[in-house]
């Protein structure tokens, strides 16, 4: 996982992201990898830190991003 040890969320924010991140993960086909779950993670965790608080925006931008993610 990517160092987001300079980043601060309320208690609200952490609940907004775990929405969007468990959201992200129940629109997935079965079964979810542990690389796809850090990928969403990483998304939302980047966009939060930017300032985004819409659940649907930040489950949009992580499933937008795992898209476009390369394949290993």
């Amino acid at each position: 996982m990517k160092d987001f040890s300079g980043a601060v969320f309320s208690p609200d924010v952490i609940e907004l992201m775990t929405a969007a991140l468990r959201a992200s993960v129940a629109s997935l086909p079965e079964p979810v990898s542990s690389t796809h779950v850090t990928l969403l993670a990483e998304s939302i965790l980047r966009a939060a830190k930017a300032g985004e608080r819409d659940v649907a925006v930040l489950q949009r931008l992580a499933l937008l991003e795992l898209q476009l993610a390369p394949r290993s």
